[in-house]
C-alpha cells in the first residue's frame, strides 16, 4: 500500500458552537432616549483560529458595533461567538480559507442573532448587521498579496 492509501480522508465537521463573550453598554441613557435618533454605525471585525488539540480547532468571529448618535456613544455590542472544528488530513491554502472564510461564514448567522437581541433588549431600534461573504474577502484579500508580492518583485527587477 501507498502512504496515500494509509493517509486519512480529509474531513472538515462542525463539532460545537458557543458564545465566548457577550459585552453590550448604553452610557447614555435614558437621556438618549429623548433625543432624535440620528446613527452613526462603526462596525469591526476580527476572526481567529487556535488549535485546541490534535486536528480540532477553535475559530472566534469577534464582532464590536460602536453606535454613536451625533457625538455621544448610543451604545456598544461586543460578540465573541466561537466554534470548534475538526480539520483533518486538511493543510495549506486550504486550511487557511476554511479556517478565515468557511468556519466565519458559519458563525456570523449567531452573531448577527445575537447583536441584534442585546440591541433590541436595550431598546433602541432594530439592529440588523448585513451579510459578509468571509470567502469572498478571504479571496480578495489573498489576491491583493499576490497583487502586491508581483509589483514587488516586478520593482525589483528594475
Amino acid at each position: 500500500m501507498t502512504d496515500e492509501a494509509n493517509s486519512p480522508q480529509p474531513q472538515f465537521q462542525l463539532q460545537r458552537i458557543y458564545l465566548k463573550d457577550l459585552s453590550y453598554e448604553a452610557p447614555k441613557t435614558p437621556q438618549l432616549f429623548r433625543e432624535q435618533w440620528k446613527p452613526d454605525v462603526n462596525l469591526e471585525i476580527n476572526n481567529n483560529a487556535t488549535v485546541v488539540e490534535g486536528s480540532i480547532w477553535e475559530v472566534v468571529l469577534k464582532i464590536t458595533v460602536t453606535v454613536k448618535n451625533e457625538d455621544a456613544i448610543a451604545f456598544i455590542a461586543e460578540v465573541s461567538q466561537a466554534g470548534l472544528f475538526l480539520l483533518q488530513g486538511i493543510e495549506g491554502l486550504q486550511k487557511e480559507a476554511i479556517l478565515k472564510g468557511v468556519c466565519p461564514n458559519i458563525l456570523f448567522p449567531y452573531v448577527r442573532e445575537t447583536v441584534t437581541d442585546v440591541v433590541s433588549r436595550g431598546t433602541f431600534p432594530q439592529f440588523l448587521l448585513q451579510p459578509i461573504n468571509f470567502e469572498a474577502a478571504f479571496a480578495e484579500n489573498l489576491r491583493q498579496q499576490q497583487l502586491k508580492a508581483q509589483a514587488e518583485t516586478e520593482a525589483a527587477k528594475h
